[in-house]
């Protein structure tokens, strides 16, 4: 947690509002293995991460809400009576979703203010929007005495997400946001919502994100579009989710389903088995097998569930020719954002170089990358 950017925030607010805030952090979540698994009820592996977002939030005794977006430099007001979702309203609208929903439940909260800044970047898949919707759930949870569990308030940052800015996200992000712990990645039932804290430390490895620095426009409509496929496989095999099908009945019903749907129900039961055998690798410390199952996720978030990009693949394919990568693969929705890869520490630097030098042959735009830990979950800071 980085005690500058919690200085600048608290110092903010107290200048534009002349008032002692609450003060909150939120992480943002890295996944190291089960993607797009979470919204249809399977099995997810992720993490909270030692970056995240700030808030200062407080009650106001004026008129109206004012919410501020350092890093951005931006400013929005609105009036708890006339929330509406903007077109392209970004950041607000994750804000005004939180405060819909928590009134859709018919708690009562009054004008407030707030301030947020972070250390994450937006669209790169460190889910920057969970953490934000967290952190205003958490501040007026407190600030308003509503008496929310964890489970409920990540519920409502969840629900803002599907309702309010219209991203049909499961509740992965959520969960690993406000339940995370220091070097544990989480093994979760996205239907029970068991959970379980798995001790993780790689030892010689590490956690390093590499952000292609694109995001394709596509990415939130096929995002939704995908799990619209998922729907509709399910229910032609009678079920509720693809939680419920096994790869026996779906392989028996191959030709009632279009080629690229059935390969995406294919892969979103693959990967949920991926899911447990990372978590059975890393009880072992067996971390070339947890290597691998991330090189056969990517494939078939790649080649299956087509959520890939040029940019991506070509940087797993540069970790894969590297001994000090035990495994590397897309994170997040998909066309864009980071690779995630488990490097050994030593070697890291020279790989940085290898891969950024390429990319820049490639593409003609420079690399972004960050070495996570994982770390806690949403909390007030004292």
């Amino acid at each position: 947690m980085d005690q500058l950017l919690i200085g600048t925030v608290r110092d903010h607010f107290l200048e534009y509002f002349r008032t002692s805030p609450i003060m909150v952090f939120s992480p943002g979540r890295v996944n190291l293995i089960g993607e797009h698994t979470d919204y249809n009820l399977g099995y997810v592996l992720p993490g909270a991460i030692d970056k995240g977002i700030c808030m200062a939030i407080q009650e106001s005794k004026t008129p109206g809400c004012t919410a501020i977006a350092l890093d951005l430099e931006d400013t929005h007001s609105f009036h708890l009576d006339d929330l509406k979702s903007l077109d392209a309203g970004g950041w607000r609208n994750y804000v005004m979703g939180v405060v819909h929903e928590i009134e859709q439940r018919g708690y009562k909260i009054n004008n407030f203010n707030l301030v947020f800044g972070g250390d994450i970047p937006v669209g790169a898949g460190f889910s920057s929007s969970a953490a934000l919707a967290n952190a205003v759930v958490i501040g007026l949870h407190t600030i308003f005495n509503l008496g929310l569990s964890k489970i409920e308030m990540i519920q409502i940052s969840q629900a803002a997400e599907n309702n309010f800015t219209g991203v049909q996200c499961g509740i992965m992000d959520q969960f690993a946001s406000m339940f995370g712990k220091e070097n544990h990645a989480i093994f979760l039932d996205c239907r029970s919502l068991k959970s379980e804290l798995i001790p993780l430390n790689q030892h010689e490895y590490e956690w390093l994100l590499i952000n292609t620095g694109v995001k394709h426009s596509l990415a939130d409509s096929a995002y939704n579009q995908r799990r619209r496929s998922c729907e509709v496989v399910a229910r032609a095999l009678g079920a509720d989710s693809l939680r419920d099908v096994t790869r026996e009945k779906l392989a028996q019903n191959r030709t009632r389903i279009p080629g690229k749907d059935f390969q995406k129900a294919l892969f979103v039961l693959e990967e949920n088995e991926r899911v447990i055998k990372a978590v059975e690798a890393i009880r072992k410390s067996d971390f070339k097998s947890l290597g691998r199952l991330m090189y056969e996720s990517h494939q078939g978030l790649q080649m299956q569930y087509e959520v890939s990009c040029e940019e991506l693949d070509f940087l797993v394919e540069i970790a894969r020719d590297q001994d000090c990568i035990l495994g590397s693969r897309m994170m997040g929705g998909g066309f864009g954002g980071c690779t995630i890869n488990l490097v050994k520490k030593d070697d890291c630097d020279s790989f940085l170089k290898t891969a950024s030098n390429d990319y820049q042959k490639r593409f003609g735009k420079a690399i972004t990358s960050f070495i996570v830990s994982l770390s806690e979950g949403c909390k007030l800071i004292l």
